[in-house]
């Protein structure tokens, strides 16, 4: 529903700028994940279809090929595990026949070993070949709609439709996708269906294999890529060091001062804002030069994520370990005179904030008091906002293989201002080998994928002085 209403959001202003819907529509594409509920993610592509199909209709295109839907689609990041990571070439093989059967234009597979680091060699070429042999050998991509028909396919994609639809005429008599964006209420959604998947996964409602059931009982390290963040980073500032020397400086300012007034006046027809930032790029500017002489006008959109109460909380009813956690932070807080005090930070270029909103909405609803830091922070700025709101722990999301350079300077940063006592800890896509560094640096928790958020939270009222007992150990708990 929301990824169609955002179609509609551009057709509109496309349209109130001036252009012949029939004119850009057909060039549209969407972007979909898919996931391993295998019959849902068939018929949400074919969802997909009828509604972009109503929606044009609405919005007066005529010609049929602005009503057809294109688009690609993306196996799920979020399905992948660092636990028996082979499995993780079975699952995304599910995800690309689903998407495949569903009628996407183009996919893309994910590698198995993505939930633990970048893609190898080795497994890219596995991701690639999965779709290989589903085009080559299996003869499935021969048949148009194969699974159109069935009575199941066809009244599940009726429902989808039908739901889907609810929510954009919602969207639309609001005012549209960007106001209900900057209302936060589709955001709310997508983190309260999160939060409720991870209490299913965590209780183990939801099966998922090699981690909450059928687990190994140890696990042996997979080789994983290396990248030596430090020196792609001094490679990066090398280049654009030799860019700016070699510009014509000149032309360069007079591009970026011409795109800093079409910025002031951006409602003018004559300032296209893209053309101007193309001219920059011609003239060599920096992505970053750029960026600023719009934020000049514009200033910085702030993305402060808000952690939804009672989801994760609710399937939990009655749980004894959940109590044991929830206890003891009530007996942190009696120590403390306040509630124990978690940060959960988005530090780099990475702008994964699912994971980060899922504990920050988990530890919220166990009693602690949550600090969400926004997307793209740099180490120094979560420092200043740790300080500013004086919290007890820094929780690090990593997915985008900068750990072992973000999170140790993050440190490093807090001991410069005397503040060894707030603890930090790290989770997201974090090779096992990579641990130790962490620990020696002063990470005192680490919490990859596929890691209990209950059990997280009790190590980290381990990490704040309070005795938790061992996991399933109720004995020891009522003594």
């Amino acid at each position: 529903a929301f990824t169609i209403a955002d179609g509609m959001e551009y057709v509109k202003y496309g349209v109130a700028s001036g252009l012949d819907i029939d004119k850009f529509a057909g060039r549209l594409s969407f972007f979909f994940a898919i996931g391993m509920n295998f019959f849902m993610e068939i018929a949400k592509l074919r969802a997909a279809r009828v509604l972009w199909h109503r929606a044009m209709t609405q919005l007066g295109a005529q010609d049929e090929r602005s009503k057809m839907l294109r688009t690609h689609c993306q196996t799920s990041g979020v399905s992948l595990q660092e636990q028996d990571p082979y499995n993780n070439v079975v699952r995304t093989t599910i995800e690309a026949m689903a998407s495949m059967l569903g009628g996407t234009q183009s996919l893309h597979t994910n590698a198995l070993d993505e939930a633990i680091a970048l893609p190898t060699d080795f497994s890219a070429r596995i991701a690639r070949n999965t779709q290989i042999i589903i085009q080559e050998e299996t003869g499935m991509t021969k048949v148009v709609d194969p699974l159109g028909g069935s009575y199941y396919i066809e009244a599940l994609t009726q429902e989808l439709v039908d739901q889907a639809w609810e929510i954009i005429e919602r969207v639309q008599s609001e005012g549209g996708m960007a106001k209900a964006v900057a209302a936060g209420w589709p955001k709310a959604m997508i983190e309260t269906a999160a939060a409720a998947r991870q209490a299913r996964v965590d209780r183990g409602d939801d099966v998922i294999v090699g981690v909450n059931k059928y687990r190994l009982a140890s696990e042996d390290l997979l080789e994983t890529l290396e990248v030596d963040n430090a020196k792609v980073r001094e490679g990066q500032i090398a280049r654009i060091a030799k860019t700016k020397a070699e510009r014509d400086n000149d032309a360069c300012e007079a591009a970026l001062k011409a795109l800093r007034e079409g910025a002031a006046k951006p409602s003018s027809l004559e300032n296209n804002l893209l053309a101007l930032a193309v001219e920059c790029a011609r003239a060599r500017a920096t992505l970053g030069e750029i960026s600023s002489a719009m934020e000049e006008s514009f200033a910085r959109y702030g993305t402060q994520p808000t952690p939804v109460k009672g989801v994760y909380s609710a399937p939990y009813a009655g749980d004894s370990r959940w109590q044991q956690v929830v206890d003891g932070v009530a007996a942190v807080e009696r120590r403390l005179g306040r509630k124990p005090k978690l940060m959960v930070a988005k530090m780099g270029q990475d702008g994964h904030d699912r994971g980060a909103n899922v504990i920050a909405s988990a530890f919220g609803d166990m009693g602690f008091d949550i600090v969400s830091g926004p997307l793209f922070q740099t180490p120094e700025e979560t420092v200043v906002l740790a300080l500013e709101h004086d919290v007890d722990v820094v929780g690090a999301s990593s997915l985008a293989a900068g750990h072992k350079t973000l999170i140790p300077e993050l440190i490093q940063r807090l001991r410069e201002q005397g503040r060894n006592d707030i603890k930090v800890i790290a989770g997201g896509v974090i090779p096992p080998q990579d641990y130790e560094y962490l620990r020696n640096a002063g990470v005192q928790g680490i919490y990859g994928p596929g890691s209990n958020v209950v059990e997280c939270a009790a190590d980290v009222l381990r990490l704040l002085g309070h005795n938790m007992p061992p996991a399933g150990d109720e004995l020891q708990a009522a003594e």
